[in-house]
């Protein structure tokens, strides 16, 4: 599933174009194609092809995993979910199998919303508060201090990898960068949130926002056939490394199951300690 550096740069792209493709920014929709009507979910498949079109794209941005299209009188926002990913190209450019949306603009380009496994979802709506509403702060929130993020984990008993998960606590991580922020801090994924000291969670939250940026330079990180473009793969430290020797120590990694998802440490360098 594409995480925060993943959308961040599929909108830079969208915003910049990439590729030979133009930015989004100032296109025109000409036409609606909505391929599959379940990856629509709000509004009603006639209004949304009826409100569309003559809108013209005026800011890309990113929520979490959310990446929103700003048009002239509505939002579009897309969750890509597990295999979602969004195309600039030609309009005369063959359709792709699992296209599941397709806006055409006047000026000959489209923009397309592939999604082979069906999961990723669209809104078009006037105002993204309520869709956001119960979401986490942002990593980079500069009204995230160390002294609020210690606040907030000492009320959080479970294990710290599912709270970083969690889109209600903290807004954009996923399995990879969560792994590598843990890792780079020193903390056990088993850990508790409330047993965290302030140095703990100081420490944690420049990893997260260290690691981020890092993958937000390598344009996300590339690691099935969904997202391809970012090479932050290459410089995993502990994510899918399983038996490698640690970076720092020399250790084999090891690979243990938290929250359901697969998780990636170093059992030195990262001592269950306290709980």
């Amino acid at each position: 599933m594409p995480e925060l550096p993943e959308v961040e740069t599929i909108a830079r792209n969208l915003r910049r174009g990439t590729g030979g493709a133009p930015s989004l920014i100032g296109q025109t929709v000409q036409n609606v194609r909505l391929l599959w009507s379940r990856t629509l979910a709000e509004p009603d498949v006639d209004t949304f092809q009826e409100l569309l079109p003559g809108q013209t794209v005026i800011e890309i941005g990113r929520r979490a995993k959310f990446l929103s299209i700003t048009l002239s009188e509505s939002i579009l926002v897309f969750h890509l979910r597990m295999s979602g990913d969004l195309r600039v190209e030609p309009s005369e450019s063959s359709q792709a199998k699992h296209d599941r949306l397709v806006l055409d603009f006047q000026s000959g380009w489209r923009l397309s919303f592939n999604d082979t496994r069906k999961f990723g979802r669209v809104w078009l709506v006037n105002d993204t508060r309520s869709l956001f509403a119960l979401l986490g702060p942002e990593p980079n929130d500069p009204t995230l201090t160390a002294e609020r993020f210690h606040e907030m984990l000492r009320h959080r008993k479970r294990a710290i990898k599912p709270l970083l998960l969690d889109q209600h606590f903290l807004a954009g991580l996923g399995n990879i960068y969560t792994d590598e922020a843990l890792f780079r801090s020193g903390i056990h994924p088993l850990r508790s949130g409330e047993r965290l000291d302030q140095q703990d969670a100081a420490r944690l939250l420049e990893a997260i926002r260290f690691t981020l940026a890092r993958g937000i330079e390598a344009n996300g990180a590339s690691i099935d056939w969904v997202y391809r473009g970012g090479d932050f793969q290459n410089h995993f430290q502990v994510y899918q490394q399983t038996g490698n020797p640690c970076p720092r120590c020399g250790q084999p990694i090891s690979k243990i199951t938290v929250g359901q998802r697969g998780t990636h440490f170093c059992p030195h360098c990262q001592p269950l300690i306290g709980d």
